[in-house]
């Protein structure tokens, strides 16, 4: 295969090329900033027929596409570093269509989270599926790493709202996939084969998006817990009582970060664990709810909002931890367990890293509505970046282990990109792997996109 150092680039089918040194540092990386970007050229396709173009002049010349979104990932899936031309789809980012009777709405790939979310509240509707970086986010990267965020628990991942997609495959044709049905017996399911391929199989141009209705009046509470073994417990209590859409945990040293950047403490005493919980307003259910906890020892402490801003402000004790951690260059692990398995698991983690890291901050906050934890290690100032990563990465070969004897996942909600293909095996038997590159030769048969991920 040729480099895109040799393609010509003066026949790139797009109106829009960049290639200056800024340019190609700002496109060629995404948030794991673990790489150093290195594409050759950076194309912002207008149409499907650009991108069909360009995947077709990929073909005759060799150089290899990286498919781009928001850059918003944590496992170097958007990441271009070996010369390779990035497409970013910013340029595609239309409301193409509203459905009033399917409550469908179909939109280009590159529109924002945060857009999505504004159409909908402008039709009395809501596109329930959130996350901190909504504001940068692009719907097409959403569907390619079938993300998830912080409702889960309620309205589950990106790939219960896609009803339709069009996907420009790596051979450069175009595939219109489910067309918005509900019900559609007629062999196999392709759109969900797209849903978190990680831009390896194709280019996905177009999304129809399903709808729902606002649900009612939304209240969150911050709770206080005195050990780790409360949190499930805690969980199965808050269901019984009421309608949760949320239940987000956090350590006290994730929230000291938050803190430093701006965030003020809920209560005067510091707790080792905290639970964001956002639910159906039901004052009178949440503190019968809060005080038989409180009783049982699940509990020491709790702040109930009594409005929208006291609300965001909680929010922001679990949304702020990422971008406060920024700075510090952590080196992440993003893991999921099924919720069942997490009392066990909890404990057999809490030792695992102890025992690992004793010489480095851990942090922890996730969604334990649906069994998954983000693990951040914070980077030592007196250590070199090689050093830390590699002693990362010895440590994660020895979670994907423990994670293997718990039936988890390794990459719960950022892919596998570049960081996690060395230990996609703990996660995914050899058959089913083979299976994986089975396809991959079928939709991109020359490997022009995203090459070297996930494999």
């Amino acid at each position: 295969m040729l480099t895109t150092s040799s393609a010509p680039f003066e026949s790139i089918p797009v109106r829009r090329l960049l290639r200056s040194p800024s340019d190609l540092e700002h496109y060629g990386r995404d948030w794991t900033r673990r790489f150093v970007p290195s594409p050759s050229a950076v194309a912002l396709p207008e149409s499907v027929a650009e991108v069909q173009a360009l995947v077709r002049w990929a073909n005759q010349t060799g150089a290899p596409l990286v498919p781009s979104g928001g850059r918003t990932g944590l496992s170097g899936g958007a990441v271009a570093a070996n010369g390779e031309v990035v497409v970013s789809l910013e340029s595609m980012r239309s409301i193409l269509s509203f459905d009033a009777a399917d409550r469908l709405l179909t939109v280009q790939a590159g529109i924002t989270t945060q857009a999505v979310q504004d159409a909908a509240r402008e039709r009395d509707l809501i596109y329930p599926v959130d996350f901190a970086s909504r504001g940068s986010s692009q719907i097409g990267g959403n569907v390619a790493t079938n993300a998830g965020g912080i409702k889960v628990l309620r309205y589950g991942l990106t790939r219960n709202w896609v009803a339709g997609l069009k996907v420009v495959t790596g051979s450069g044709e175009l595939l219109d996939l489910n067309r918005g049905l509900v019900k559609n017996a007629t062999g196999y399911d392709l759109r969900h084969l797209f849903v978190g391929s990680e831009g390896t199989l194709g280019v996905i141009v177009e999304v129809a998006l399903r709808l729902a209705e606002p649900p009612p009046q939304q209240q969150v509470m911050v709770l206080a817990l005195p050990r780790l073994d409360a949190l499930t417990e805690l969980l199965d209590r808050l269901r019984r009582r009421l309608v949760l859409s949320a239940f987000e945990f956090f350590s006290d040293k994730a929230l000291a970060h938050v803190v430093r950047a701006g965030g003020r403490r809920p209560f005067e005493a510091p707790a080792p664990w905290y639970v964001l919980a956002e639910f159906d307003a039901d004052q009178e259910a949440a503190l019968s709810a809060f005080d038989e906890a409180l009783a049982d020892g699940l509990v020491n402490d709790g702040v109930l909002g009594q409005s929208d801003a006291q609300a965001q402000e909680l929010w922001r004790l679990r949304e702020g931890i990422t971008e406060s951690l920024s700075h510090l260059r952590p080196y992440k692990n993003d893991i999921a367990v099924r919720v069942g398995m997490l009392p066990t698991f909890l404990t057999a983690a809490d030792g695992f890293f102890a025992r690992e890291y004793p010489e480095f901050e851990v942090v922890w906050f996730g969604h334990i509505g649906d069994g998954n934890l983000h693990i951040s290690v914070i980077h030592p100032d007196a250590m070199s970046d090689e050093a830390f990563t590699a002693s990362c990465e010895r440590v994660t070969h020895r979670l994907g282990a423990l994670l293997s004897e718990f039936g988890g996942s390794i990459s719960a909600e950022h892919g596998v990109g570049l960081l996690k293909k060395d230990y996609l095996h703990y996660s995914r038997s050899s058959p089913e792997i083979e299976l994986m590159r089975a396809m991959k030769r079928v939709f991109d048969p020359a490997g022009v996109l995203n090459p070297g991920k996930v494999f």
